[in-house]
């Protein structure tokens, strides 16, 4: 998956989108994936407003899907 310019796009990527159907979109890309180029990947739009994290209190979203255990006998 490339950008318009041809660059390498990777989720994670800070991005701008330039539409003719609306303002330029600037976040993080997400959701991307390799084998289509068009209406593929969401951005999440950063803001002002954004909570900020204390990251001794924070943890991966990884690491909460690795300790949540799901178990169907219960």
């Amino acid at each position: 998956m490339h950008y318009k310019n041809g660059r390498e796009a990777k989720n994670g990527d800070k991005v701008v989108m330039v539409s003719l159907y609306g303002p330029p979109i600037a976040g993080i890309l997400y959701s991307a994936v390799a084998g289509n180029d068009n209406c593929n990947g969401r951005i999440a739009i950063a803001t002002q407003s954004d909570p900020y994290t204390n990251l001794a209190e924070t943890l991966h979203a990884d690491d909460i899907l690795k300790a949540t255990v799901l178990d169907s006998t219960k």
